[in-house]
């Protein structure tokens, strides 16, 4: 028997296949169960304008066998089969892909496409197997063939027996070596797991002998086993079924079966769509975050699959970064995608397809927060971190999409109000919008600062996590209003504004700002305090709150916010200030420094030297 070569540039594209395409060797059972229903697909054209050939859908399947003894898989189908010349022509070309050859001589539509187009899928077997066998009868025809070939030395070409049209590709697996387990594509549980993984919506049943356990007969404790034909594909994927078909139900055990998470997700989206790319997905906005969402670790992406079959687990393209929390899937036969079908190409199917996703997604997430408050508070408990982090990064280009979601905590309304509520309820002369940035809402209700903007009757947005003020510094305004923090500088109300400190308080706040040096940019009276002697204020774009969170990062650089050191001229205090600047300077140089810390323990900054502080008490009390 004639050994036949595969032509140079094939053998080199063999090796290339074998060794450099695929990233994991179980691909090629999802290749082989694609090329097979490919092959009925064929029947199924054939019979739309041959009225002699009846195609009847329980009459075609695929098979899937094992022979563990002997090492081999088989994957059989009922489809069209091949002739000796197309043997040659499929098989013994590399890249040749007589799918894609069916298509374009028949001017298929898209609806219903062949999966395969690049004739190479095939190949990945060798990837596993030593030998692969394909024994083919062409429909309508009375002869078979066996092509064969263990690899890049070539193939052979023999008749040989069939009892009806179609193929079966059999695989004589490797024996396993130290760093390869090829025994695992003989186990009946992995080979069910790779097909449910890749295949699973395959159009055509997959059938495999499985083994099941069952009492024995007559016994109550004694089992045996036995083996049984299943269907071990679903066929229909949910995303494929008219929604009036589906319940709640159905779209809650669809989340469970694909393990996209263990909490039960708050809402689920159902596309189909037509026009200048047709997808179908289905999306699912979780109601927790996995334990892994806020790390480096975490992959977001969802799966991606081309006519049924999944060609990425997890596709980072079809999601921004904000919206990384969404789980589920995308179907299209309209993607191009590269020759291993293990990814995309970057065309302007998929950049279509994901603008549309992110136009559905803030859709629902609006919706959720306008008809379900309660739902919407809790999925922002969850992710509302992430969206204020969208808002932040690539300099607020994505502040327009994520504004209207965010939520922040209202101190008159003692709940999470969105910025369209604030804006709405300001009084007319309100002018800015103000927040406090601190760690926790009971630390901030006592802040000093926030005294006279609640005493004019304006609310104050609570920011208590780490990203919140670096969000509202990227929004910089809202419907026209801007941010304004209640530790700014200048509060922007006019009528807080006091008489200048007479001559003898400008030399006391001189003479404070010589002792504590570049500790502070400046000592001043102070417009917004009333009971309080004492604060800390800012200037300029960073502010203490920010000081304190980029410094608590690694590689920090003690980056300085300017600070400025306020003095409520009201106070008691202040007297005994100016008494112990004009008496006694000793005395007010520590309570300069009381003060000082005071102000920083109140902003929550650790103090420079926590035991002179207290030496620096004691002092004061003896």
């Amino acid at each position: 028997m004639e050994l036949k070569q595969f032509k140079a540039e094939s053998k080199r594209l063999l090796d290339l296949m074998i060794n450099s395409i695929y990233t994991h060797k179980e691909i090629f059972l999802r290749e082989l169960i694609s090329n097979a229903s490919d092959a009925i697909d064929k029947i199924y054209y054939r019979a739309l304008t041959d009225d002699s050939l009846q195609f009847n859908k329980d009459d075609y399947y695929i098979r899937i066998a094992v022979d563990k003894e002997k090492r081999l898989l088989t994957v059989s189908d009922t489809g069209i089969g091949m002739t000796r010349e197309e043997l040659e022509e499929n098989l013994g070309v590399i890249a040749r892909s007589g799918s894609l050859a069916f298509k374009q001589e028949n001017e298929l539509e898209d609806d219903r496409a062949l999966i395969g187009q690049f004739g190479v899928g095939f190949y990945s077997a060798f990837m596993v197997a030593d030998t692969v066998t394909v024994i083919s009868r062409a429909h309508g025809s009375d002869k078979a063939w066996k092509w064969e070939s263990r690899g890049v030395e070539g193939y052979t070409i023999e008749p040989w027996e069939k009892d009806s049209a179609g193929t079966d590709v059999v695989l004589k697996i490797r024996e396993n070596t130290e760093d390869e387990d090829y025994g695992q594509f003989l186990e009946e549980h992995r080979i069910i797991a790779i097909v449910k993984k890749y295949s699973d919506f395959i159009r055509y049943p997959i059938r495999m002998n499985v083994t099941k356990t069952r009492l024995k007969e007559g016994s109550d404790s004694e089992y045996e086993e036995y083996v049984q034909e299943e269907i071990i594909n679903s066929m229909v994927p949910i995303w494929k079924k008219n929604k009036n078909e589906l319940k709640e139900e159905d779209y809650l055990n669809f989340y469970a079966e694909k393990r996209y998470g263990f909490d039960k997700p708050l809402r689920y989206v159902h596309i189909s769509a037509e026009g200048a790319v047709s997808y179908r997905s289905i999306l699912f906005i979780p109601e927790r975050a996995p334990f892994d969402f806020y790390t480096p670790e975490y992959e977001k992406g969802l799966e991606l699959y081309a006519n049924g079959v999944l060609v990425m687990s997890k596709c980072p393209d079809l999601l921004p970064d904000y919206f990384s929390f969404v789980k589920g899937m995308v179907d299209s036969d309209d993607l191009s995608l590269n020759i291993s079908r293990e990814m995309l190409q970057h065309d302007r199917q998929l950049k279509l397809i994901a603008k549309n996703i992110q136009s559905r997604i803030k859709s629902e997430l609006a919706d959720m927060l306008r008809d379900e408050r309660e739902k919407y508070e809790t999925f922002f408990k969850s992710f509302g971190r992430q969206l204020k982090y969208g808002v932040y990064v690539q300099f607020g280009a994505n502040k327009d999409v994520l504004q209207d979601l965010l939520l922040f905590y209202s101190h008159r309304e003692k709940k999470m109000i969105t910025l369209e509520e604030y804006v709405a309820k300001m009084p007319e002369d309100q002018k800015f919008i103000y927040y406090a940035a601190g760690e926790s809402v009971e630390k901030l209700e006592k802040l000093p600062q926030t005294e006279f903007v609640r005493d004019k009757g304006y609310d104050i947005l609570f920011l208590t996590e780490d990203i919140d003020e670096f969000a509202v510094k990227m929004l910089r305004e809202y419907k026209d209003k801007q941010f304004k923090s209640v530790s700014s500088g200048d509060l922007g109300i006019d009528e807080a504004k006091d008489s200048e400190p007479d001559e003898e308080g400008k030399k006391v706040f001189a003479a404070m700002k010589e002792i504590l040096g570049d500790k502070v940019k400046e000592v001043r009276a102070s417009r917004r305090l009333k009971s309080h002697p004492v604060c800390l204020t800012s200037e300029g774009e960073l502010s203490i709150e920010m000081e304190k969170i980029l410094n608590a990062l690694p590689n920090a650089q003690g980056i300085k916010a300017e600070k400025i050191l306020e003095i409520n001229t009201g106070h008691r205090v202040y007297q005994v200030l100016k008494k112990a600047h004009s008496e006694d300077r000793e005395k007010f140089k520590l309570y300069t420094d009381l003060l000082y810390n005071q102000a920083l323990l109140i902003e929550g900054i650790p103090l420079e030297d926590p035991v002179d502080f207290t030496n620096k008490v004691c002092q004061m009390m003896q």
